[in-house]
């Protein structure tokens, strides 16, 4: 599995703004998260950030989803604590993509052509001082060190990818196949997280986790890790 921080920054790369609080009380959210894994916040004038105050204490809930089939679960729910900032002008753009990736918004344009201006759209981050985490069946904080620290799975973009694809063409192989592993009949199977360390496949409403005999260290070995789960021979 994941080492804990590294997992909670893997979710917190795909997750949605989903919730913003500021001093406790709730405000209008539409972000993303930067390479660092800090919250990005798109803030309109009017709106209780616009007016940056340096010791408002902010809170957003990251979301990080997966779809299976028709329905969708939640993967994980984060909740990063800390205190807004200003983006400096010269990551403006970036940070503008990193919410553009969520949000397409064309108060993004505003902010970033007219930046600076007291009528403008802002572009905030938080600086990170705890983060809470809830996904599967673990449960946490981690300090803004460990959680900054960290950085995602970096075969994420490929893992997404394979598993996106297995569970909308290869079910079958993949029920097999857990049926194989687990001895017993498998019903309702979908591929639910795919890491360098395993496969956690969700059956019916249990999770099941299956560790490869070494972690795979590039995509093909991913792939490979993978097919044989699949395999039936």
């Amino acid at each position: 599995m994941l080492p804990i921080p590294e997992r909670v920054r893997t979710l917190a790369a795909t997750a949605d703004v989903a919730k913003l609080s500021v001093d406790g009380a709730p405000s209008p959210a539409r972000g993303g998260v930067d390479e660092r894994g800090r919250p990005i916040l798109l803030v309109r004038p009017g709106e209780t950030l616009h007016g940056l105050r340096a010791d408002a204490v902010v809170a957003v809930n990251l979301t990080a989803m997966r779809q299976l089939g028709t329905v969708t679960h939640p993967r994980g729910l984060i909740e990063v604590q800390g205190w807004a900032e200003a983006v400096p002008e010269a990551e403006a753009r970036s940070a503008a993509v990193a919410v553009a990736e969520h949000t397409a918004d064309e108060a993004l344009f505003d902010a970033l052509e007219r930046f600076g201006q007291p009528d403008a759209p802002r572009l905030l981050r938080l600086d990170v001082g705890q983060v809470v985490y809830l996904t599967g069946q673990e449960s946490g904080v981690l300090d803004a060190d460990d959680y900054l620290g960290a950085a995602p799975d970096p075969l994420t973009e490929t893992a997404e990818r394979v598993l996106a694809h297995v569970n909308s063409s290869h079910r079958a192989q993949l029920t097999a196949g857990v049926t194989q592993q687990l001895g017993e009949p498998a019903a309702d199977v979908w591929l639910w997280e795919l890491d360098r360390f395993g496969a956690t496949v969700r059956v019916d409403e249990s999770l099941v986790r299956f560790p490869w005999p070494t972690p795979a260290r590039s995509g093909l070995c991913l792939e490979t890790a993978l097919r044989g789960l699949l395999c039936t021979c």
